[in-house]
């Protein structure tokens, strides 16, 4: 069986994909239609991001902590917005997408620093 560890990263970079589409892609797609509708066909896309996002979280809290999956779930998110961001939405690359991400490998890096090198 796959490690718990790999398959809830897998499972939350699958459920990110959803969440990303179901918050922006509305604002390059939607942009003319009411936003009830936007919210609605959303909501639909959300749906496909919880039956990933749950299992995935329920997988890695065998293993991990709230804190470290959440922080997890945070890294995942910026690796995959990023790339939407920059191919599907067409922003600029910025340079503040890379001192986020330095920010959050700090923070992924306190967060499993007990896995790595034990104690508190």
């Amino acid at each position: 069986m796959t490690h718990p560890i790999l398959f809830s990263i897998s499972l939350l970079t699958l459920s990110n994909v959803f969440m990303t589409f179901a918050w922006y892609a509305h604002l390059k797609d939607l942009s003319q239609k009411p936003w009830i509708i936007a919210a609605l066909i959303s909501w639909g896309i959300a749906l496909f991001e919880y039956l990933l996002q749950v299992p995935a979280n329920r997988i890695g809290y065998t293993v991990l902590s709230v804190g470290q999956l959440k922080i997890m779930q945070e890294a995942i998110t910026l690796t995959v917005f990023v790339p939407f961001a920059l191919f599907y939405l067409r922003e600029p690359l910025k340079l503040d997408y890379l001192w986020s991400a330095l920010c959050l490998l700090g923070a992924v890096f306190f967060a499993f620093r007990s896995k790595l090198f034990g104690g508190a």
